[in-house]
């Protein structure tokens, strides 16, 4: 029998992301089980975006404070033991930290998606399925008797994020938000591509704002989009200048955003934007922009034929198909043509 209101340890650090894609199962644990008690054990950047998230107990794991962070870690569990630990990471380094949670039930993921070492910190698994990840870690919340039912994200977004946003992007005009970078740059598109979808937007009468972080790689693809840009002029530059919180808001003003698979585009999904992810290196099906996938182009299988010469169909549950030149199969008339749907199915 399930515990009614049970103590939750979850133990999930990164990505952007997928920090998104476990906000679904809290919200449903806290409609099915309003009395239970969650820990989630996260990475820095992710409790910067999720920081204010109601009802969580966000304890920060910073692995870039090495031995610093693993006794920080230690300290804020010494003397806490759980109903459950909620193992959602498959790394390394997350099954070793997972040593330091005392928990009466540790779930972990089926064996099929098991690896390094992760059966070894566990005693109960999630039953297989889930193709998306988000579905996948749905299936934690099944094994504590908890469905689904409903997706809701209700990041929370500060009204100081709000106000910059509404200053930026007032409301009545189609915009078009593009956030070139992936943290794995392979999976990065070539400027003059996005410059090239870009033109076509503002062509259209949409406005088109460039965001990002305050990386190199950031300024400098911003740079070369620009440059490639006849309408650079009219391009709102706000790379480097948001946080995550002003990117929320931001991007739930926006129409529509265009980036490769990462982070920013799961925020812009769980804040109601519609998104064109580019998808070659990773599967759309498995890491696309969950509510709506349909304006995504899919070169996944093609990748995998050309790259590892056998289809999709036989690779691992999250491989990646990280090679140099993998993203020039997504090609320009092929996302042209997806914005342009996009566009006519919003009537813009």
């Amino acid at each position: 029998m399930p515990v009614e209101a049970p103590s939750i340890c979850l133990l999930r650090l990164s990505a952007l992301g997928d920090a998104t894609h476990v906000v679904p199962l809290l919200r449903s644990i806290q409609r099915e089980r309003p009395g239970a008690t969650i820990t989630w054990i996260i990475g820095k950047a992710e409790a910067r975006l999720l920081a204010g998230l109601e009802g969580v107990e966000l304890l920060v794991f910073d692995k870039q404070a090495g031995l610093a962070g693993l006794r920080a870690l230690h300290a804020a569990l010494a003397g806490r033991r759980f109903d459950v630990l909620l193992q959602m990471q498959l790394a390394l380094r997350a099954n070793a930290l997972s040593m330091l949670v005392r928990a009466d039930r540790r779930i972990g993921y089926d064996v099929a998606r098991s690896k390094e070492g992760h059966g070894l910190v566990v005693n109960e698994r999630i039953a297989p399925g889930g193709h998306h990840v988000l579905d996948a870690f749905a299936c934690f919340g099944e094994a504590l008797g908890v469905p689904q039912g409903r997706v809701e994200w209700r990041l929370p977004v500060p009204d100081e994020a709000h106000e910059w946003a509404a200053a930026r992007l007032p409301a009545g005009e189609p915009a078009l938000l593009v956030s070139p970078c992936s943290s794995h740059p392979l999976r990065n598109w070539a400027p003059e591509r996005y410059a090239a979808v870009a033109s076509v937007a503002q062509r259209r009468g949409w406005r088109v704002l460039l965001c990002g972080g305050p990386s190199r790689l950031e300024r400098d693809t911003a740079d070369a989009i620009l440059a490639a840009m006849p309408g650079r002029d009219a391009v709102q530059d706000l790379v480097g200048r948001d946080t995550f919180k002003r990117f929320l808001a931001l991007a739930a003003r926006a129409t529509l955003l265009l980036g490769p698979d990462s982070g920013p585009v799961h925020m812009a999904n769980a804040m109601g934007t519609r998104v064109i992810a580019l998808h070659a290196c990773t599967d759309r099906e498995r890491s696309g922009p969950y509510s709506d996938r349909r304006w995504s182009p899919n070169l996944y299988d093609a990748a995998a034929r050309r790259f590892l010469g056998k289809p999709a169909a036989e690779l691992p549950w999250g491989k990646r198909i990280e090679f140099p030149g993998v993203m020039d199969l997504v090609e320009v008339d092929t996302v042209v043509e997806r914005f342009e749907a996009c566009a006519a199915d919003l009537g813009c």
